[in-house]
């Protein structure tokens, strides 16, 4: 093909689009498909995705190597890990995304970040005498504000720098920002505000062990809530899983700085005593998952008409257990009351009692306790069939006992007839042969 016959076919220039004909107004550099993977194949960041504020600072907890957990430091939780991505989950958080103080503090006030309430159940019951004795060996002051709330519970401020190996600054001259509180309760639960999870740790299962009556032991159970401080609210609630704590000052003049601190300690007197009561409750639905599957094979064997391989002792063990684990659900402990002792004497425009019931609504407590019973129930059933197979098991050898008897008694009843007339026949040839 010769030059002369090449065709050249050109269009007209309102077919042409303005972007072709003005290259430059593509930006060729920095280009990248809207789902392109990340430079060097980094993990994406997911708060580009959530407006969540929970979810923002897990994933930045997540993106900082320092914060890698540690499997073996890893809690028992009272609820499964499938729950927290449940839709009533999802529910909280962006109500608590929603919620949560957003404005700027005024002058002279300073927004908290999120710290940890942590409630740990380590003891049946605590001696709060001994613990008294305990934390004044160890340094400590119990009742610091004169709350006067012996022997409902034992408070004790504990300062931050206390929490290192050395520590110098006391109490009362730490700023209140830089003090952890630890609530103490005679139900065997401990509950902390403030504090590093190492100290807090080693203060519940070791400080105060003797104290402690009938230790769990490896049974430990926590619950963990986060909260902050918002200065603009003389209130507190809870939003989602973060407690909101109210400290706005009184323009009262009699209301003092150490009032504004008595208020604030009672309101979390009054959170504490919920998530302790969520606590305790945890280690008896933890002894009655034990126990269920200690008694799983029973329906099974029952079904196939197998024997039943169980001695006496452990059917009454069984039984005793389940006894035990009802009393101290609704005869010994407070977890089913609407309100504890505690608050019964507590001025009403605190709002104590609205606390303990926003804790108890935010951890589910009520339909735990309904779900337990529930389940108690069933134990109940099972429990009936062994002591109804122990006593028929007891009838059977009753039974077999007294047809012994009555076969021994019947022997022996042979055997002296047959000497009878054995008697009589010698006697009769006697008297034939004379």
């Amino acid at each position: 093909m010769t030059p002369a016959s090449v065709r050249f076919v050109t269009l007209s220039e309102r077919y042409i689009c303005q972007s072709i004909r003005n290259p430059t107004t593509f930006p060729r550099r920095n280009s990248q498909p809207i789902h392109a993977a990340p430079a060097l194949h980094l993990p994406r960041r997911r708060r580009f995705f959530t407006s969540s504020v929970s979810f923002n600072q897990q994933s930045t907890d997540t993106s900082s190597p320092g914060n890698a957990t540690n499997p073996e430091n890893k809690r028992k939780s009272s609820r499964s890990q499938a729950a927290k991505t449940s839709l009533r989950r999802a529910a909280l958080e962006a109500e608590r995304s929603r919620d949560l103080p957003t404005a700027k503090p005024k002058v002279g006030e300073r927004a908290t970040a999120a710290k940890l309430v942590t409630a740990y159940a380590v003891a049946e019951q605590f001696d709060l005498a001994k613990v008294n004795d305990i934390l004044r060996a160890n340094g400590y002051e119990p009742d610091p504000l004169k709350t006067h709330l012996y022997p409902q519970v034992t408070h004790i401020a504990v300062p931050l720098s206390r929490t290192h190996p050395s520590w110098t600054v006391a109490t009362q001259d730490a700023p209140s920002s830089e003090v952890g509180d630890i609530f103490i309760f005679p139900s065997g639960t401990v509950v902390t505000w403030s504090l590093p999870e190492g100290f807090t740790s080693f203060f519940a299962t070791r400080t105060l062990t003797p104290a402690a009556e009938k230790p769990l032991g490896d049974d430990i159970e926590t619950e963990n809530m986060e909260f902050v401080e918002d200065p603009a609210k003389d209130h507190s609630s809870i939003k989602g899983d973060t407690i909101v704590l109210g400290t706005k000052s009184n323009t009262s003049p009699s209301f003092s700085e150490k009032s504004r601190l008595v208020n604030t300690v009672l309101t979390k007197i009054a959170f504490s005593s919920g998530l302790a009561r969520s606590t305790k409750l945890a280690v008896l639905e933890s002894l009655l998952a034990d126990y269920i599957d200690s008694t799983r094979s029973i329906p099974t064997l029952l079904s196939a008409g197998s024997r039943l391989p169980f001695t006496r002792s452990f059917i009454l063990r069984k039984t005793g257990q389940l006894l035990s684990f009802r009393a101290q659900l609704n005869l010994y402990s407070e977890l089913t009351d609407s309100l504890p002792d505690l608050f019964w004497d507590s001025r009403s425009e605190l709002g104590l009692e609205g606390c303990y019931d926003q804790v108890g609504r935010a951890l589910d407590v009520r339909i735990r306790i309904k779900t337990l019973n529930e389940k108690m129930d069933y134990a109940q059933e099972i429990a009936s069939v062994l002591r109804e197979r122990l006593s028929e098991k007891h009838g059977l050898v009753l039974e077999w006992t007294i047809i012994t008897l009555i076969a021994v008694e019947v022997g022996f009843e042979i055997m002296r007839l047959w000497k009878e007339r054995k008697q009589e026949l010698r006697e009769r040839a006697m008297i034939d042969s004379a």
